[in-house]
């Protein structure tokens, strides 16, 4: 029997000329979706729909467009998005020195706060939906305010730094540092039904004490809703001081200190040895890869296709604006294709792949794949809208492995015209719903210039 939501007008019912599930089927051609304010009801074709079990629902039929789940991006800094631009052309440990790191101790409570609506409201145009964000060690209140504010899903974690050699000014001790993180544990996970949650996240091994990596992975052990996020392996000239300070390889700390495990997401991975690698999957620890941002600063390329044909598990995410300068899902899609194909082989990371590293695999990463990233009954209704009718685009794809090359191979930001997040649109006819850009960016600009002042 069908259950009808006694609130037949909170139901909404759309209708689009393809849709792409990530579930069974997994390619609906003139599909039908219906939502309500709380998930997914229903997905088919349009020949099977039946007007009948929603008497009184009108259905909005958005033509051509193509309907897919929201991206997931992660790894993002938010804090960051106010310095794109600011610290270009740099290796990784002179970006955090000469840079990064001035550029945060610098933040006030405002500054950080349009840093994150600026980014969020990038990601949120551009079809992502869900994130997991590490923050600095100051302020970050004014980030989860933010990010409750503007509707997105995701992770969310200030960032642990007891040891700084690199700017001790940005660095706390090590009960500031879970302090402060118990405090928004505690106010902000599982805030609005679970849509804000909240992720442990110390910055990097080189800027934490042994201690305060275990200990604040003790929280994770207790809370299996909390998830563990930090930076690993990036740069040749990172594992250096790695291997100086401990002695061993960046991947086996984690492992020596019992960091290791499903709940643990490690962005970047790109200078892993065999060992690192068998423990990464032997714990079933997980993998961001940030294709722009390590071809920026010259980190390198990350071995995907290998990690993800042993079983473990790799997502993407843009990281932060200044090592990537967009924070933009579609050029990460493309470039996690290309750059694995000259080494592999043109037939290495296949657009599908590639497609659900974006969307499933970002849910998976977070431990959301019962939620979000699949468009089927029962899920939450994050998704977006496309039109592929650009003069950059296919001139007309049909099948199921048309729809994955037009939007990883093809496909812009501006493609997406319509967003959905929590059932909630926040763009709709390719305009943001949620907040007006202009005054936002005046703020920005504001905001930036006082901070550059206060350096």
């Amino acid at each position: 029997m069908f259950f009808r939501s006694k609130m037949d007008f909170m139901i909404t019912i759309l209708r689009a000329s393809a849709i792409l599930t990530n579930s069974d089927p997994s390619f609906i051609k003139d599909g039908f979706l219906v939502f309500n304010e709380s998930a997914i009801l229903e997905t088919g074709e349009w020949s099977h729909f039946h007007k009948e079990n929603y008497p009184v629902v009108q259905v909005t039929d958005l033509g051509n467009k193509i309907l897919f789940p929201g991206f997931i991006q992660t790894h993002i800094h938010l804090c960051q998005t106010l310095f794109r631009g600011l610290a270009d052309d740099l290796n990784l440990l002179d970006w955090l020195q000469t840079r990064i790191f001035p550029f945060e101790n610098a933040h006030s409570p405002e500054s950080i706060k349009v840093s994150a609506e600026l980014g969020l409201l990038e990601l949120l145009s551009n079809g992502t939906t869900t994130l997991m964000d590490m923050g600095s060690i100051r302020h970050y209140d004014s980030v989860l305010e933010a990010a409750e504010r503007l509707g997105i899903r995701g992770y969310f974690g200030k960032a642990l730094m007891d040891e700084n050699p690199l700017f001790p000014g940005l660095s706390e001790t090590k009960s500031e540092a879970l302090s402060s993180m118990d405090d928004q544990i505690k106010s902000w996970h599982g805030r609005d039904s679970g849509r804000i949650r909240y992720a442990v996240t110390p910055r990097f091994v080189l800027s934490c004490s042994s201690d305060l990596l275990q200990e604040s992975h003790d929280r994770v052990k207790n809370d299996p809703t909390l998830r563990y996020h930090t930076h690993s392996s990036e740069q040749e000239s990172e594992l250096a001081e790695v291997r100086k300070r401990f002695g061993k390889d960046n991947v086996e700390v984690f492992d020596e200190l019992g960091l290791l495990g499903k709940e643990t997401l490690l962005a970047h991975c790109i200078w892993l040895s065999d060992h690192e690698k068998e423990l990464l999957k032997s714990t079933q620890t997980r993998i961001l890869h940030c294709p722009s941002s390590n071809l920026k600063l010259g980190s390198g390329i990350a071995s995907v296709p290998g990690l993800m044909a042993s079983g473990v598990s790799v997502s993407l995410g843009a990281d932060g604006a200044p090592c990537n300068n967009n924070l933009d899902p579609f050029i990460e899609m493309r470039l996690a294709a290309l750059i694995q194909k000259p080494v592999l082989g043109p037939t290495a990371m296949p657009a599908r792949t590639v497609f659900k590293m974006a969307t499933s695999g970002g849910a998976e990463a977070l431990g959301l794949e019962k939620e979000t990233g699949k468009l089927a009954a029962g899920f939450k209704a994050d998704f977006v809208a496309v039109d592929l009718n650009r003069i950059w685009n296919p001139i007309e794809p049909e099948t199921e492995d048309q729809f994955y090359s037009a939007l990883v191979y093809s496909a812009q930001r501006e493609n997406v015209t319509d967003v959905w997040v929590n059932s909630k649109p926040v763009k709709r006819n390719g305009e943001l719903t949620i907040a007006d850009e202009k005054e936002v960016m005046f703020r920005g600009r504001k905001e930036l210039k006082k901070l550059l002042g206060r350096i």
